[in-house]
């Protein structure tokens, strides 16, 4: 791609090697490819220096010239060596990169209907309920989750929620060039602080719900909040869609119902359990194998039943059956969709078996999503409730302890152990939430004390998250129901610098056999 297309694109505060009057020269570069890792790089390339979580793009402009680049992309502010190639300074890379990705591959979100979704927690279920309505309906539709990005029965690994811009537009082009009409993807707070999702043109916008979380990277509850209702006000309100452009809001909270007076000029959608709303519930029901009632739409009420568990997954049923009406599905098709959809992976999935024991994997990984999957399984089971759970390293520590309050109040009996520790000590992160389970089950037990089960109200620690699994289904009885939190889809461990293979699900299994041999 021609290099002035490009340039044109960014807000440059100054260019060396190259002036504004040279970038229709036949002697300026032609681009070829674009980076923002430096081993990347292609010849003929172009580098944008970034700042990350954990490094910064600046300290690898040589190694990207090394490799090939023809110009690199630089913030005014940062200082820069002499190098073999065009420097452009710009007032922000991150939004520059997004920018010439989404030119250099031809716009691709303006090709697409883009659905967004952005909340603490229920974005990855919300997703998985809007593509199977939207598949159920004959739509053509791709998705970018917390899980994978898929489309047309194709699916690859995705290590961001939302992708960096450059990954993002890349996907997203290459939906629109497989046929695919719709892209539905989750959008984080982090997307949003990172402009990851900049130059990238919603057609509509879900708000799931706020609760703490990611502490460790916006500093307050003030600033996360921020971005996730900038989601709507600054992306989904501009660009060319704009004027069509329609928000889903659950009101089943207070943010929820101050972004709903705040998108009051544009066209909005709310969605609720509890409160009068265009789409609503009505006579729920509830038990341990899902969920029945009504969804009131403006016009007419259907019936539904789904085996989706839990008063927190009707409202992500709600929030995609109020997409589903905006992209004028029909209320009857949302309820056989809603019957038809299975489950997600790592969200209160259960683990069969045949010794009487519930076993359900969840992401619960926030102190409002462990709260919801216990109460929700303490409402519908018959025996005891146990969990097994630990908090990341490198993360959020303001959690460990409500995590730790909300487990040891509303389970039986509490496993405390690790979850991706990361580069912490993982007995300093068990302590923090020792802490909060000591407010409500001070009753301590050692492994060695539970060869015969437990009788009373207690914890135990195990640092090991295998043994911990095995622990907590060993002393569970028939009829018992644990819950191993934390972790869901994920099938590794980082520990240290390292990752590996590690699945709560296949552990689960592994622990029920053993016990089913005796």
């Amino acid at each position: 791609m021609k290099i002035s297309l490009l340039l044109n694109s960014m807000e440059i505060v100054r260019t060396e090697g190259l002036s504004a009057d040279q970038w229709n020269d036949a002697s300026a570069p032609e681009i070829t490819s674009i980076h923002y890792r430096s081993n990347e790089v292609a010849p003929g390339g172009m580098f944008f220096a970034v700042k990350g979580n954990q490094t910064d793009g600046h300290r690898y402009i040589r190694d990207a010239v090394t490799r090939g680049a023809a110009v690199v992309v630089v913030d005014s502010e940062q200082p820069i060596d002499d190098v073999d190639a065009v420097v452009v300074a710009v007032k922000n890379t991150r939004r520059a990169l997004a920018a010439v990705s989404s030119m250099f591959f031809n716009d691709p979100s303006e090709k697409l209907y883009v659905i967004g979704i952005t909340g603490t927690n229920g974005k990855t279920t919300t997703a998985y309920l809007v593509e199977h309505f939207l598949l159920k309906n004959g739509i053509d539709v791709g998705v970018i989750s917390t899980i994978n990005y898929r489309y047309h029965g194709k699916v690859y690994d995705n290590p961001l929620t939302t992708p960096e811009s450059l990954d993002l537009q890349r996907i997203l082009a290459e939906m629109a060039s497989a046929g695919v009409t719709h892209a539905v993807m989750e959008v984080s707070s982090h997307g949003v602080a990172m402009d990851r999702v900049y130059h990238c043109w919603f057609d509509m916008g879900i708000y799931t719900n706020l609760s703490q979380d990611h502490l460790d990277f916006h500093g307050n509850m003030a600033e996360y909040w921020s971005c996730k209702k900038r989601f709507f006000t600054d992306y989904l309100m501009a660009g060319p869609k704009k004027n069509q452009a329609v928000s889903v809001i659950n009101t089943d909270n207070p943010k929820g119902v101050e972004l709903l007076g705040a998108m009051k000029k544009s066209r909005v959608i709310s969605v609720s359990a509890n409160a009068s709303s265009d789409v609503r519930a009505g006579h729920l029901r509830f038990d341990q194998n899902g969920m029945s009632g009504e969804i009131r739409f403006p016009d007419n009420a259907v019936y539904f039943k789904s085996g989706l568990i839990g008063r927190y997954n009707f409202e992500n049923i709600v929030c995609a059956a109020g997409a589903a009406i905006a992209l004028n599905i029909s209320p009857a098709s949302v309820s056989q969709s809603i019957e038809s959809f299975e489950n997600v992976p790592g969200r209160l999935e259960r683990i069969f078996n045949e010794s009487g024991r519930h076993v359900f994997i969840d992401y619960a990984h926030t102190p409002d999503a462990l709260e919801n999957v216990l109460s929700t399984l303490k409402d519908v089971i018959s025996g005891r409730l146990i969990c097994v759970f630990g908090c990341g390293g490198d993360r959020d520590k303001a959690k460990r302890r409500q995590m730790g309050k909300i487990a040891g109040k509303l389970s039986d009996f509490v496993v405390i152990t690790s979850d991706n520790p990361r580069t912490e000590d993982p007995e300093a992160i068990i302590a923090e939430i020792l802490k909060g389970v000591l407010n409500s089950s001070a009753n301590e037990c050692r492994a060695s004390e539970l060869e015969n089960g437990f009788s009373e109200k207690g914890y135990v620690i195990e640092a090991d998250r295998e043994r911990a699994i095995y622990l907590g289904v060993r002393i569970s009885k028939p009829d018992d129901t644990v819950l191993i939190a934390g972790k869901g889809h994920e099938d590794y461990q980082i520990i240290g610098k390292t990752t590996i293979p590690f699945d709560d699900r296949k552990k689960a299994e592994t622990a029920l056999a053993t016990l089913l041999q005796g």
